[in-house]
């Protein structure tokens, strides 16, 4: 069994927003990306059990990029999406109300090529990424 990690942020908009943000395509290439010098030039979205997730991500400069590819394996409407990457790692996202927003909380099982620490700050910085993307939309 993998160590589990946890990124989360709290976002200052309703659950249903921030669920339509973080899994419909034309949004998910407007902040699936960890600093200003990547992007997400593509996504692909077959939102339930069984479906398909399909991300592309590249650096501005073409120098390197990578697909992230999973199919999902639980999607409750508005509250927990779960997926499996090609790998075997599993991630589940939850999204609950918090006052005035909604806390996103995502956990995923670490992978054995790079450091825990480094792992999470790429995923937390997509995170807070997601989070600027929302709030200003």
């Amino acid at each position: 069994m993998s160590e589990k990690i946890v990124v989360e942020c709290l976002v200052k908009r309703s659950r249903q927003f921030v669920w339509t943000c973080y899994n419909h395509p034309e949004h998910i290439v407007n902040w699936n990306f960890a600093s200003a010098d990547w992007c997400c030039p593509s996504a692909e979205v077959d939102l339930r059990a069984g479906g398909r997730l399909h991300t592309r991500m590249e650096a501005k400069d073409g120098s390197m990029g990578f697909d992230f590819e999973a199919t999902y394996d639980e999607v409750q409407d508005g509250v927990r999406v779960a997926y499996s990457l090609t790998n075997g790692r599993k991630v589940q996202t939850t999204f609950e109300d918090r006052g005035a927003g909604t806390q996103v909380t995502t956990c995923f099982d670490a992978e054995s090529e790079h450091p825990v620490d480094m792992q999470r700050a790429g995923w937390q910085a997509i995170l807070d990424n997601f989070k600027r993307y929302v709030e200003s939309s």
